[in-house]
């Protein structure tokens, strides 16, 4: 039997949740998914709050990941701990609030989401995420596991894919706020693609306003991040499932605009 989730990139700023609040739920019915993960680290520009996390998950996302703004809002923190339904990465240090993995129970189908940083081009002291993620993947296995990757490097990432292929669902990468154009299903049966994109303004440089990003480029002080107005987009991928072996048929890039 056919099982369809939805991963959203990094939701950025008011307005791009906003945007995903009206277009969320529509979408989630149009396309017959089972199950929705967002990335939600930047509705406050860097970091989240507890109410944007909980706004998140009554807009319809079922798991929320996070990344290197995670403790940006040190608020977060309780919320990380209390609520099974928000992920840090699950590399950080064992000294920080929350967990990245934690598992799903949908009645006939179980569903794992781990969450993992990258260590190429975010120095965080992360533990090694390819190690991190075999020590999750000993556990008992679920019907499906997915994995958000959020890190700099699409070769770390691709690597991550090839490394995972035929041992979890799917992996896909956040960060970058760039979709791209490779999305695929891995020799093995795993869905993979390297960046979902991101859930904020079009007319913008990662969700931010691009005078302010381009004054950081000219050498000047921009400031503090600003997110950039106008109309936005809602960027991810559907991935089609199959609960007999656990594995990917298809992969579907989505823009809704």
């Amino acid at each position: 039997m056919q099982y369809r989730i939805l991963a959203i990139g990094d939701v950025v700023g008011e307005n791009g949740l906003a945007h995903l609040r009206r277009h969320l739920r529509p979408l989630q019915k149009l396309k017959g998914i089972g199950f929705t993960v967002v990335n939600g680290e930047n509705i406050s520009g860097v970091g989240l709050t507890p109410q944007q996390a909980r706004d998140l998950y009554d807009a319809g996302a079922d798991m929320v990941t996070l990344g290197n703004h995670a403790f940006h809002r040190p608020q977060i923190t309780r919320l990380l701990d209390e609520a099974p339904w928000i992920l840090r990465p699950a590399n950080f240090t064992g000294r920080a609030p929350g967990r990245g993995y934690a598992v799903w129970d949908g009645g006939g189908v179980q569903i794992a989401v781990m969450n993992l940083i990258g260590r190429c081009g975010l120095d965080f002291n992360a533990d090694n995420p390819f190690f991190t993620a075999d020590r999750l993947l000993r556990q008992d296995r679920p019907t499906f596991t997915l994995v958000d990757f959020h890190a700099e490097a699409t070769s770390e990432k691709l690597a991550m894919g090839y490394y995972l292929d035929g041992r979890v669902s799917a992996v896909w990468g956040t960060h970058t706020h760039v979709p791209t154009a490779d999305e695929q299903v891995l020799e093995g049966g795993t869905g993979y693609l390297t960046d979902l994109g991101m859930t904020g303004p079009i007319r913008s440089v990662l969700g931010i306003r691009p005078e302010q990003s381009i004054e950081t480029f000219l050498g000047g002080l921009p400031g503090r991040y600003q997110v950039a107005d106008g109309p936005c987009c809602m960027q991810g991928a559907v991935f089609t499932l199959e609960t007999e072996t656990g594995l990917c048929t298809a992969v579907e890039r989505i823009d809704i605009r």
